[in-house]
């Protein structure tokens, strides 16, 4: 009998995983707001980037850095942001900022994506999902929301932006926009 129980729960379980993947009923919420909140300390992240260097936000101290969360290389609105991001690289790279996009996908997956839409930033990969879990990005499907943290010198956040509909095909004017809101100070 204990046997039967335990290949009922066990098909149960295997037959409800593919909708907790893809985000149906049952699956865990997905955070509607971020855990952190301006003035928090950032977590400290390491991660592979698409230039072939480990990125850690230690490695940026006292300079400010931009960390912005995609869903999936490859896609549409992913797609979107990288270029608008890489159309706005020369405004960009005139402000004292380390700027990156970051996701859950492979570093293999996320070169591929660099190097398809020729980003001139890195982008940074997390596949083991720690950083995105620090940061509180995973969404019920296990995939990144597209959330974009900024974080000041100190190490502290200064901003944390939520709303996706700036993340797409506007997503460096609006980190620019950012920027200046901030008061990010150009390069000398």
């Amino acid at each position: 009998m204990k046997q039967v129980w335990f290949v009922a729960v066990a098909c149960v379980a295997l037959a409800a995983a593919p909708m907790a993947r893809q985000g149906g009923q049952g699956a865990p919420a997905a955070p509607a707001e971020p855990t952190l909140k301006v003035g928090d300390k950032a977590p400290e992240f390491s991660m592979m980037g698409s230039d072939g260097k480990i990125h850690s936000l230690s490695d940026y101290k006292g300079k400010h850095v931009v960390l912005a969360w995609f869903p999936k290389a490859m896609t549409t609105g992913c797609t979107q942001e990288c270029k608008s991001i890489s159309e706005n690289g020369e405004v960009l790279k005139g402000y004292d900022v380390a700027y990156f996009m970051a996701s859950v996908d492979t570093p293999d997956l996320n070169k591929q994506f660099a190097e398809r839409d020729a980003a001139n930033f890195p982008l940074l990969s997390d596949p083991d999902k720690k950083a995105a879990t620090a940061y509180g990005v995973l969404n019920r499907g296990g995939l990144a929301n597209r959330w974009t943290f900024y974080i000041g010198p100190d190490g502290r956040l200064e901003k944390v932006d939520t709303d996706a509909s700036k993340h797409t095909l506007t997503a460096g004017p609006d980190l620019i926009a950012s920027l200046n809101e901030l008061k990010v100070p150009k390069k000398k």
